[in-house]
């Protein structure tokens, strides 16, 4: 009985982190590229009572052994990169990768970070930068005789301007796309930021449209692939599963009270 107070104290645990996932799915359910997360479960260790395939006389052995288990763990809590919604909004810097890839930010340190979230700004040297002020890589500067309007980015990432009462269109550069073998292992950071990892791989830079990665789409945004419904679904789940354990340790407590009170 003992066993089952700590077994299902782990479940409890477990459940608790699956909830706290869930919430920050929920919680970010309006958060431009966000990718919603899941938890996966293992079990643990085995208490072998028995062997299966034990002798059980001089010609026979037992089909099945007796084992128990001791419990959950949490084993990886997995970013899940499905595609988010596109969402119109006619701003000329907002940016939607239209399948695999990421942008690419140059982060304070200087160290590179990726990140779905299209939604740019000028900062005060034109420069396209992300709402925290990190700098797109590669750097674009709009020049200052170029209206906001005139901004055109291809599907491609080639960035066209065109200055104000001209016709004449001039290429600036071409933004890049990086996509990585395992998106799944990178570490996110925050910020709608992640950064690369020995579980990730190294990030494979490229034109956008092309060899595999997904091609740009202005005045477009990637919203959440966060689904309302099936986070709530997977709560309440989680919480009778929190529920269930419970009662097992109530159960165990209960049976361990009626031994201690055989004697009475």
């Amino acid at each position: 009985m003992m066993r089952a107070l700590y077994t299902a104290a782990t479940g409890m645990g477990a459940q608790q982190m699956n909830v706290d996932t869930i919430a920050n799915n929920l919680a970010n359910v309006n958060t431009a590229g966000f990718k919603k997360s899941r938890v996966d479960f293992q079990d643990l260790l085995y208490q072998q009572i028995r062997m299966a395939g034990a002798s059980s006389s001089d010609s026979t052995q037992v089909p099945t052994g007796i084992n128990i288990g001791l419990g959950v763990r949490p084993a990886a809590t997995q970013k899940m990169f499905t595609p988010g919604l596109p969402k119109p909004t006619g701003n000329p810097l907002d940016v939607r990768i239209a399948g695999d890839g990421f942008f690419q930010i140059t982060l304070p340190d200087g160290e590179m970070g990726y990140t779905r979230d299209g939604a740019f700004k000028l900062d005060d040297q034109r420069r396209i930068v992300t709402s925290d002020g990190y700098l797109l890589e590669p750097a674009v500067t709009i020049p200052d005789n170029v209206p906001f309007e005139n901004i055109t980015i291809a599907k491609d990432g080639t960035v066209q301007v065109k200055a104000a009462g001209e016709d004449t269109v001039t290429d600036l550069t071409q933004i890049t796309v990086a996509t990585f073998v395992n998106p799944a292992g990178l570490t996110a950071i925050g910020g709608n930021i992640y950064k690369q990892s020995p579980a990730s791989g190294e990030a494979n830079v490229g034109n956008a449209n092309a060899e595999g990665r997904g091609s740009l789409e202005q005045r477009e945004l990637e919203m959440s692939n966060v689904a309302v419904i099936d986070e709530m679904v997977d709560l309440i789940t989680a919480q009778r599963a929190y529920d269930v354990n419970s009662k097992s340790i109530q159960t165990s407590d209960e049976m361990l009270g009626l031994a201690n009170n055989l004697k009475r």
